[in-house]
């Protein structure tokens, strides 16, 4: 059986590496995990983005994770809009994450991008995750 979750998976991967103090976690590669991705590199909440690499066929990227005073710079990271249970805002409804201290990354018709940038493009979508 496949695996039904991959940003979930993706989230995941992230966080125990991190509990581990990993410099960097391979991610299977797929567009809409690269662009959450990058959303983390502009961000600031992880070093950068390795371009895919292929593995006995089947695509990686790496993550190089980010530290500050040998603590995890993303303290908390979760899936909003999951398969069984979509979760879709209009603009006034994007989530402030912590007064505005974290990021919401949303899924929207122009393409995935952070919380603040859908506000200011006035544009709603599909929660993907929440950090901070």
């Amino acid at each position: 059986m496949g695996m039904t979750d991959p940003v979930s998976d993706m989230l995941t991967r992230i966080r125990n590496a991190q509990l581990v103090r990993k410099s960097h976690v391979d991610i299977p590669a797929s567009k809409l995990k690269m662009s959450i991705g990058k959303i983390l590199v502009e961000e600031g909440y992880v070093e950068e983005i390795v371009a895919p690499e292929t593995d006995k066929g089947e695509r990686y990227f790496k993550i190089k994770l980010k530290y500050f005073n040998n603590n995890s710079v993303i303290e908390e990271i979760t899936r909003i809009s999951k398969p069984g249970r979509r979760h879709f805002v209009s603009k006034d409804e994007i989530p402030r994450v912590y007064q505005g201290m974290g990021i919401s990354i949303l899924s929207t018709s122009k393409g995935v991008i952070s919380g603040k940038q859908a506000y200011k493009l006035g544009v709603g979508g599909e929660v993907l995750c929440t950090l901070f």
